[in-house]
């Protein structure tokens, strides 16, 4: 069925799943580990995932920040909910201005391919070691999955990514009978969000600005905005998108989710490459994703712990394995220049320690083999 230009099949429906490599672990994280109330980080992923596919019409993932993500989860104690979303607001602004003022764009043009291919190839890596460790959890469960993956991804007319997750969801019961338990208790609960930036201290706004907020920049220009919008346009040059829009739609939604409670929020090259992996091809896989994230929240946000066990950290990983594949392999297109390959090499070894770093150092090296002062 098509409807406002948008796909809505099976197809579109096994790749609506094909970001809850990310997706499940941080909010997850977001909620047993800093106490955050559920409610409105599910209401703003799932508005924002209705509208980024809604508005792109490909699968335009929204995604947790990393960056902010890892440190809040790393450091629970330290990192107040106050400072989660004045983080969000700062991102917010942040990108409101840079899309306004032209200079994301101007960073667009003078960012060449073997940088952007960088970036995604390091990210893809960094996906796949991410996956593989996740796996060690149930290796042979890990084993079957990846298996069968492969074998179902050669099959067009069957949806790998539902069998996955119907796998997954087996293996989940059978390891913890208990589970069944747990989800007959489920109840049913009618929340909406309240307002929370009133709950936000001046110390949470300086501190969230400093050590949440800027560290993200850097990683949601390569990865965010400048990653997804070459990979969007690589992918579906019949819809392109601008980063000047990328820009201005982060400022938006993270200032919805912070006025709601929710967590910082971004687009991602890695969430299109699993959405189109496991099938998606317009932006229905995000309108799909976005009503049922969106019910999630509105009716079961007070079960979402207990719903989310369903997927094991596993399968979880597979997914992931195979996104990092998937955006890995964007890389083909680089050519066969020296200088091209060994930039790309370098920038992707760089972004998966830091995303900044490898952006300039990316930059130094393009232009400094052009103008002939470096030479590889």
């Amino acid at each position: 069925m098509r409807f406002l230009g948008n796909e809505y099949n099976r197809r579109e429906l096994a790749g609506a799943f094909g970001d809850l490599g990310t997706f499940i672990p941080f909010v997850a994280a977001y909620i047993t580990l800093n106490k955050m109330d559920p409610l409105g980080i599910l209401v703003a992923f799932g508005v924002f995932k209705i509208f980024a596919g809604q508005y792109f019409k490909t699968p335009f993932p929204v995604q947790p920040m990393k960056a902010i993500g890892g440190m809040a989860i790393a450091h629970p104690e330290a990192i107040t909910q106050g400072m989660i979303w004045s983080s969000g607001l700062f991102t917010a602004f942040f990108w409101l201005v840079m899309g306004l003022s032209g200079a994301v764009s101007w960073l667009h043009r003078i960012t060449a391919k073997p940088i952007t291919r960088g970036i995604m190839l390091g990210l893809g890596l960094s996906f796949v070691l991410q996956g593989i460790g996740m796996m060690k959890e149930q290796p042979w469960v890990a084993v079957v999955a990846v298996g069968m993956t492969f074998f179902l991804l050669s099959q067009e007319k069957i949806p790998a990514m539902l069998l996955l997750l119907t796998f997954g969801m087996a293996m989940a019961f059978v390891g913890n009978p208990g589970l069944w338990q747990d989800l007959s208790q489920i109840s049913v609960r009618l929340r909406f969000p309240e307002f929370s930036l009133g709950r936000m201290s001046w110390a949470d706004l300086v501190a969230g600005t400093l050590v949440l907020g800027l560290p993200q920049a850097p990683l949601t220009l390569g990865n965010a905005i400048i990653g997804t919008a070459e990979e969007n346009n690589e992918l579906f040059p019949d819809r392109p998108a601008k980063v000047k829009t990328i820009a201005l739609d982060h400022g938006i939604m993270n200032l919805f989710s912070a006025a709601i409670g929710g967590i910082p929020l971004c687009h991602g090259a890695g969430g299109m490459a699993g959405h189109v992996r496991f099938g998606a091809r317009t932006g229905g896989a995000l309108v799909i994703l976005g009503v049922m994230v969106l019910v999630l929240g509105l009716l079961f946000s007070d079960s979402v712990a207990t719903i989310f066990r369903v997927f094991p950290p596993s399968i979880l990983g597979v997914i992931l394995f195979f996104t990092g594949l998937e955006l890995a392999s964007i890389t083909r297109d680089i050519g066969s220049e020296r200088s091209d390959i060994y930039i790309m090499l370098v920038v992707a070894g760089l972004s998966m320690l830091n995303m900044g770093a490898a952006y300039l150092t990316g930059l130094i090296l393009f232009y400094g083999s052009r103008k002939g002062v470096l030479k590889f």
